[in-house]
């Protein structure tokens, strides 16, 4: 007779699908360019098989930044402008989980400005997806930072008199390590990007032109070639990525500019930068753990 023990076979891990993925059904208007940015974000996931525990998606306010609700994920809608910070607390204090952050181009370029700057500057370990639609749509069309002069809207019937910005430039100035360009319309590429942002060890970022059909219509049709426009590509035996001035150069003009990957550069992440202080700290006081490190710590400022 035997006398091994049984051991009990470890519970098979449950492939991520689709389906596991979906959470509410998507309330876009139809024809939004926003669907097409989420079911590439599924296509996305379920090639990459992160475990499903381990996915955080956060948002701030407007249309996309309605994803957390659609994602059978852990999620938060957080306050507009104020996803990155949240996004990068989470990243800094879980380095086990991926943190995924969707936003537009206000809540992205205007009222989340100043975060995006020091997020990316920090090299947080993060992707970042930016639905550029040239417009606040949620708010039924007012001018955004990157709609273009003379567009007419709620708030300037006259049409806009300020310069918008210019995402691709400011996001290289604000020293994000991961920088790409792309269009809802254009899955195969956008999935491609997506991906490449995702795998990156830094702070990505991705500008995703996605079409409002309520507010502004036909904003990319310069990049539609079903609509005449082109869709240029960079080349990458062509141009280098990790040259900052050519890629600078390259986004003088995004009218309609090129797509793909316009940066990415190698540099330490904060994430773990701030892992080697902890360990250094640690190992000093014997391999005490964080927790009780924590407690002395509180204890010694009563």
């Amino acid at each position: 007779m035997s006398t091994a023990i049984d051991t009990p076979a470890a519970p098979a891990t449950e492939k991520l699908t689709k389906k596991a993925l979906t959470a509410d059904h998507p309330t876009w208007c139809p024809g939004c360019g926003d669907f097409a940015v989420l079911n590439i974000f599924y296509r996305v996931l379920e090639k990459l098989q992160y475990p499903h525990e381990n996915i955080v998606c956060v948002a701030g306010i407007g249309c996309s930044s309605r994803f957390p609700y659609f994602m059978n994920t852990h999620g938060i809608h957080f306050i507009h402008g104020r996803a990155l910070p949240l996004a990068t607390g989470i990243s800094l204090s879980r380095p086990d989980v991926h943190v995924f952050v969707f936003g537009g181009d206000g809540d992205g370029f205007s009222i989340g400005g100043n975060h995006l700057n020091h997020a990316a500057r920090k090299n947080i370990k993060l992707t970042y997806v930016i639905m550029d639609n040239f417009v606040y749509g949620l708010t039924k069309k007012q001018t955004s930072p990157t709609s273009p002069i003379g567009f007419k809207s709620k708030t300037d019937p006259t049409g806009s008199i300020d310069r918008p910005i210019n995402p691709m430039r400011q996001l290289l100035a604000s020293g994000a390590t991961f920088i790409a360009r792309t269009h809802a319309a254009q899955v195969k590429h956008m999935e491609a990007m997506f991906e490449r942002a995702i795998l990156h060890d830094g702070f990505s970022v991705v500008e995703c032109l996605s079409e409002c059909v309520m507010f502004y219509s036909g904003a990319f049709d310069d990049s539609t070639p079903r609509k005449g426009g082109t869709y240029e590509l960079i080349d990458e035996t062509q141009h280098d990525v990790t040259d900052e001035t050519a890629a600078f150069k390259m986004a003088e003009n995004l009218a309609p500019g090129k797509f793909g990957v316009y940066y990415q550069v190698n540099r330490p992440t904060k994430n773990a930068l701030e892992q080697k202080w902890i360990d250094e700290t640690q190992s000093k006081l014997g391999g005490v753990s964080q927790k009780e490190i924590l407690k002395k710590r509180f204890e010694a400022m009563r």
